[in-house]
């Protein structure tokens, strides 16, 4: 439960932490030592995970807030999960269209590949993993895919591993990924940790390796090869702080839960008011009888000196001032969050370009595409892990494709503002752009490689290359040129344009 709040958890150290090896390789002979040099890092981050996972769905500290003092008997506790707001919003942004992934090369056989390799990762579900692996990364700052062997006419599964029981430990030296890390439980519910290098898996329990086989002279194996040609888990940080999206503005969120608890507060507190009695008494039964009735009949105590007089204390909240405090938090939160104001008003005349300018669509468009490159690097590498499945299974046509073949197109709403884009087309074109650089520059579509080899024979029609356009010339130059040098040819091609003419 999220009782305290995450600053008090974390002490200013935001961000996940990464655990980092001083190896350059893991093998059998240090595995289990990384492994226990490195958990700690793990731990510590799993508290943050799971406070920021909980705190997404709902369980923030204001369910467990306490009231000392007057009026303690109104307690009002509500939750405005902008959390979840915040979430869906930057996953939407990443992962509301299909990610993909798109040739490099003008090669028939290439783009092939590609379209096979696409096939295969619609056909395993990869849109609907990479929506759950966003919540994730948008939620508590980093999350996983993982590959997973299988049967079946699709020879793979992809898997979201959560940061609750996963981790990658990486190269202090050279930056990259060294293994992967997963807490498993066998079917004793004993933990262990499946641990994946580029080339072996290893299970480490209680401190020790444990042997996959063993021999018949008595010697045990303690890794295995496996087919997945690098670590079947990729990591997908949120950016280089691994900061998640929620922690950026917790505090924000958390004063607006307290401001409108405190409201709703004020609402109850004026409603149920105090009822004052000067210079008079009053019994229970007659007051909860007044309160039926709606009146109340007293008698002074003390005569006409000091005349008796029952009266409402109401003290009420300025709901408008609280407003205006309430509504700065919040276009903070949506300022630091890059999210667009969707309480913008346009005015009159206002193009597109301009409405989305001035209500943050263009800037919140920008800081998605920081994060694109994270998420491109993470699913080029979970692309070539596939490949080799597939390779090894199928012996598909994709075992052409290299790194340098393709890479991952992620799409931001590629109809927006479909007619300036389009428009821009046509000018770069009819300007003696390429039209393949015109498509890849104008953003209507992902796969501009793809667009341009299917659109070229109809391209080729409208718009002629300079190795066209010359030989016409040269062409109708000699033909000015015969007839000047032979009147009566001139004489005969006019009879011949009179005859059409007339015809």
């Amino acid at each position: 439960m999220n009782r305290q709040y995450f600053n008090d958890i974390v002490q200013g150290q935001y961000g996940r932490k990464i655990a980092y090896a001083d190896v350059d390789e893991i093998t059998e002979d240090n595995v289990v030592s990384i492994l226990g040099k490195t958990i700690g890092v793990f731990n510590t981050n799993k508290i943050a995970v799971k406070y920021l996972w909980n705190y997404h769905n709902g369980d923030q500290p204001i369910l467990y807030r306490v009231k000392n003092g007057s009026r303690d008997d109104i307690v009002n506790k509500v939750v405005e999960n902008h959390a979840w707001e915040i979430v869906r919003f930057k996953t939407a942004q990443t992962y509301g269209e299909p990610v993909q992934f798109v040739s490099l090369r003008k090669d028939d056989r290439i783009g092939k590949a590609v379209d096979v390799l696409n096939d295969y990762a619609r056909a395993a579900g990869k849109g609907l993993k990479d929506i759950n692996s966003g919540e994730w990364t948008s939620a508590v700052g980093t999350g996983f895919k993982a590959i997973q062997r299988k049967n079946g006419e699709v020879p793979f599964r992809i898997v979201v591993p959560t940061p609750l029981n996963t981790y990658i430990i990486y190269s202090r030296r050279t930056e990259e990924a060294l293994a992967s890390v997963q807490q498993l439980k066998d079917a004793e519910g004993n933990p262990y940790y499946q641990i994946f290098t580029p080339t072996h898996e290893f299970i480490v329990q209680n401190g020790q390796l444990l042997p996959f086989e063993t021999l018949p002279d008595g010697t045990t194996v303690n890794s295995r090869l496996h087919v997945f040609g690098d670590i079947p888990i990729v990591e997908v940080p949120n950016n280089q702080g691994r900061i998640s999206d929620i922690e950026l503005t917790i505090s924000l969120t958390d004063a607006i839960n307290n401001l409108q608890s405190n409201r709703v507060d004020g609402v109850e507190q004026f409603v149920q008011s105090w009822i004052r009695f000067i210079n008079c008494e009053i019994d229970e039964k007659t007051f909860q009888k007044m309160k039926m009735m709606g009146a109340l009949v007293v008698k002074s105590n003390n005569g006409s000196d000091n005349k008796a007089s029952v009266d409402v204390m109401t003290q009420e909240l300025n709901q408008e001032q609280t407003q205006v405090a309430k509504q700065d938090m919040l276009d903070n939160i949506l300022t630091i969050q890059a999210i667009p104001n969707r309480e913008g008003k346009t005015n009159g005349g206002d193009t597109a370009g301009a409405t989305a300018l001035r209500n943050g669509w263009d800037f919140s468009k920008q800081a998605a595409k920081l994060k694109d490159q994270y998420v491109v690097a993470a699913d080029k590498k979970l692309a070539m892990v596939m490949l080799d499945v597939i390779r090894v299974a199928r012996k598909e046509q994709t075992r052409m494709l290299s790194e340098l073949d393709f890479t991952v197109q992620i799409n931001h709403s590629p109809t927006d503002n479909m007619y300036t884009k389009s428009e821009s087309f046509k000018m770069l074109v009819e300007a003696g752009i390429h039209p393949l650089v015109a498509i890849e520059t104008c953003g209507l579509w992902g796969d501009s490689e793809k667009v341009y080899q299917i659109s070229k024979p109809y391209l080729d029609v409208l718009y002629k290359t300079v190795d066209e356009v010359v030989p016409d010339a040269d062409q109708q130059r000699a033909q000015a040129q015969q007839i000047l040098n032979n009147p009566a040819a001139q004489k005969t091609q006019d009879q011949v344009n009179d005859g059409s003419n007339n015809t």
